[in-house]
């Protein structure tokens, strides 16, 4: 049995900010338990919501050592589902400490979870399933984005769970498990040229947060060949350049699905347009907002048309 434990305009979590205080929907706190712990989730609701038609999801990743709320706070995906019409959903990875220092198992990465051999993506489907039966979703308008660990947690669903997973928007992460997916899924990826976490060329990241389990990442490059070759995209991208951002859309991909890449020179380890992640991160760029890109690209992007 799921439990709801608490409705409030402003969740406050343990660490990282809190959920933004001058949103106007929502915000409920979920939980249940799946693999013999209590898995946690919150929904924000926009103001606009009603059960009378199908609302686009998006599921938002924290990154490792973060939470859900951090995640709203840096990312403001409650206020753009406040104006664009969606639930942003905000799930919470596992650690030692119930709120603190949770990670995601993504595949070679990270921390507790990774360890723990936890299974978020069976955790993931579950909720998916929750969220069906609680609220009235799309089920060609579900979308996963996240940053670092989050990343490579959305990038793994598409691999694992694109049976419903319609568009993914990693932000400075790495695809790093053998991809199996079984219908073509549309991905926008971000990724800075200066991350020194997450190495935009791959390898070992010079800022190595989990001495313990010493992880080899890989290149952007094979994330967007990924999914080029498998949504059967041309090969060559329309190009272009903004300031220090580079743009690299892949058209006529199979089932109106997309491929697009944007690459921020000199960025770190950031989510460009939102708050840094911690006081001493990198300086995010304000050149552009992922948070309205990826939404951008992701109501473009429906399962199966």
């Amino acid at each position: 049995m799921r439990t709801l434990l608490l409705a409030a305009a402003c969740l406050l979590l343990l660490t990282g900010p809190a959920f933004a205080e001058d949103q106007q929907g929502e915000d409920t706190r979920f939980s249940f338990q799946y693999g013999g712990r209590e898995r946690s989730w919150t929904v924000h609701q926009p103001p606009s919501y009603s059960p009378g038609k199908s609302w686009p999801v998006v599921l938002v990743f924290h990154g490792g050592g973060g939470n859900g709320g951090q995640m709203a706070g840096m990312t403001g995906f409650s206020l753009k589902a406040d104006k664009e019409g969606f639930l942003a959903v905000y799930p919470n990875g596992t650690g030692r400490w119930q709120n603190r220092f949770l990670t995601w198992n993504a595949g070679n990465c990270c921390a507790y979870a990774y360890e723990s051999r936890i299974d978020d993506v069976g955790f993931i489907r579950a909720l998916i399933a929750e969220l069906k039966r609680d609220f009235a979703v799309d089920e060609r308008r579900v979308f996963a984005t996240g940053i670092s660990n989050g990343a490579m947690m959305s990038y793994r669903l598409a691999c694992e769970l694109s049976d419903q997973i319609a568009a993914i928007g990693p932000v400075a992460g790495a695809q790093n498990i053998d991809c199996k997916p079984t219908r073509p899924v549309s991905a926008v990826i971000l990724h800075g040229t200066a991350d020194l976490h997450v190495l935009y060329k791959g390898g070992t990241p010079l800022r190595m947060a989990d001495v313990r389990n010493p992880r080899v990442d890989r290149s952007v490059a094979e994330a967007v060949a990924f999914w080029v070759k498998y949504d059967r995209c041309r090969e060559n991208p329309a190009r272009e350049t903004k300031g220090k951002v580079i743009v690299e859309s892949y058209g006529g991909c199979t089932a109106g699905t997309a491929v697009t890449l944007y690459t921020l020179q000199d960025e770190g380890h950031t989510w460009p347009g939102g708050t840094k992640w911690a006081f001493w991160a990198d300086e995010p760029s304000r050149e552009i907002s992922a948070t309205d890109v990826i939404w951008d690209f992701f109501k473009s992007h429906p399962a199966g048309r």
